[in-house]
Formats: structure tokens, C-alpha cells, sequence
């Protein structure tokens, strides 16, 4: 079988969008525990009580909200970087880089088929994910809450196609792909010709 070889282009790009998801999810993640409002909010509270000093639910919570901006702003940053990213992704095929899946293509096994199907509603959700938080951001606020319902979907996507990813590399790393994480890291080995 012949092994995959991923150029410099594909792997700067492969992992600089790995990169930028996985900073995107802890800001989600931040912002679903320690960093919930509700969270927040009742300790600056709790601690204000012990001051003497009172603040309401909703003055904690518009606090609370201050206090984790920072962190939110570089949520919206890392969407634009990822905006970037996806463009040039879906740029490269015209370039013979980093060709769009097509799990339609002749003599197809069960599982290629079943790679490339989740490569093309991954991307589908994310391109989803992209414009709901463009228009979140730029677009008219009428359209701010029912574009936030659609956007606060992609974390369930996200995570799913980061453990089938995982899976599948792993499966293929020691089965008929070996050597895949190597090359997806550090490329094609060159095999140096030792001189006579």
C-alpha cells in the first residue's frame, strides 16, 4: 500500500487549524466552568459580603462578564484566524494542495467511505460554525440570538470529530498506515544516499 506523503503546506495548515481549535475549545471550555457568569458572580459576592459591601445578582454578573472579556475577545480573534485558515484550506485544491475528500469516488471500501463522509460534514459544520459567528460579530443584532443557538452547536461536532480523528490516526498508526503520525508531523523522510 502506498503511503501518504503530506507536503510542507498541508502540514503548516493541518496544524495550524488543530492548534487554533484546540485554543478555541479551552476558551469554551473556560467560559462552560470556571469562568461560567453564575460561577463568577457568586464569588465576587461571597467575597464582597465579607467587606461589608453588597453587589446584586446582576451587577455580579455584568462584572463577572467584565472581568472574562479578555478571554472571549480571544475567542472572536482565534474565529477570524480559523476564517483565514479555512479559506486557504479550501483554496489549496486548485493548487494540487490538500484535495477536498470525495467519498463518492469508484471501488471505495465501507470505512474510506465513512473517512471521507465525516471530513465533508465536518467541514460542512464548521463553514456553519464560521458564518453563524461572522454574522454574530458584523451582522445585524436581530439576527444575533437565533445565529448564537446555531453557533453554541459546534462544540458537540468539534469534540466528536476530534475523538474520531484521534481513533481513526491511532488505528491507522498500528495497522495498514504505519509511520502516519510521523509524517503528518515532520513529512517525508529523505533517504540519504551513502557515498561508495
Amino acid at each position: 500500500m502506498k503511503k501518504t506523503q503530506y507536503s510542507k503546506t498541508y502540514r503548516i495548515v493541518h496544524w495550524a487549524i488543530a492548534i487554533s481549535f484546540l485554543l478555541l475549545l479551552i476558551t469554551i471550555f473556560l467560559r462552560l466552568t470556571w469562568m461560567n457568569k453564575y460561577n463568577m458572580a457568586a464569588i465576587i459576592q461571597d467575597y464582597l459580603k465579607d467587606t461589608g459591601q453588597i453587589l446584586s445578582e446582576e451587577q455580579g454578573i455584568a462584572l463577572a462578564k467584565k472581568i472574562r472579556q479578555p478571554m472571549w475577545d480571544w475567542h472572536i480573534y482565534l474565529g477570524y484566524v480559523l476564517v483565514g485558515l479555512f479559506s486557504i484550506r479550501f483554496l489549496l485544491p486548485a493548487f494540487g494542495q490538500m484535495k477536498i475528500q470525495n467519498p463518492l469516488g469508484k471501488n471505495l471500501s465501507t470505512k474510506a467511505k465513512f473517512q471521507k463522509w465525516t471530513y465533508i460534514i465536518f467541514y460542512v459544520c464548521v463553514i456553519v460554525s464560521l458564518v453563524t459567528g461572522l454574522i454574530i460579530e458584523l451582522g445585524p443584532k436581530e439576527f444575533k440570538k437565533p445565529m448564537e443557538a446555531i453557533h453554541v452547536l459546534g462544540i458537540y461536532y468539534l469534540v466528536a470529530f476530534i475523538i474520531l480523528h484521534l481513533i481513526g490516526v491511532i488505528t491507522a498508526e498500528f495497522t495498514e498506515h504505519r509511520g502516519i503520525i510521523s509524517r503528518i508531523v515532520s513529512g517525508p523522510k529523505n533517504k540519504v544516499k551513502k557515498k561508495i
